[in-house]
């Protein structure tokens, strides 16, 4: 199985079309055409970010100059100093350890995707993961 970041190149395309023939749309209206689950959505969109070549007016996003670029940059140099401190990071901890929600981390892996600077793997765990909670 190849880089999974190749996929968010590959889902940054999907949308970039998607909006090209249909104009303005929603997030929702996005990933359900897009077929795509929410962390695939927000990865693609850092990528387009990136490219400067998505803009969110309201609750719609479009095609143009980018108007998300400062946060999500912001984001992904977080992210990024991250990363570079840490081996093998599983995606789980790295909105907590850098110090954004969870969506802004997977626009700050897209954005770092398209730079070239992140790889990423699905992994399975060795051992059963185990939870606990108090009665």
């Amino acid at each position: 199985m190849g880089d999974i970041v190749e996929k968010f190149g590959e889902n940054a395309g999907k949308i970039w079309r998607i909006l090209e023939k249909h104009g303005s749309l929603t997030q929702t209206e996005l990933m359900k055409t897009a077929k795509l689950h929410e962390e695939e959505f927000y990865t693609a969109i850092g990528w387009l970010a990136r490219e400067n070549k998505i803009c969110i007016n309201d609750t719609n996003f479009t095609l143009g100059e980018c108007n998300l670029s400062p946060n999500i940059g912001n984001n992904a140099g977080r992210v990024w100093q991250l990363l570079s401190n840490c081996e093998d990071l599983d995606v789980n901890y790295i909105p907590k350890l850098a110090g954004v929600d969870e969506k802004d981390a997977y626009y700050a892996l897209g954005w770092l995707a398209k730079e070239g600077k992140v790889t990423g793997k699905k992994v399975i765990p060795k051992k059963p993961q185990m939870q606990f909670s108090l009665r």
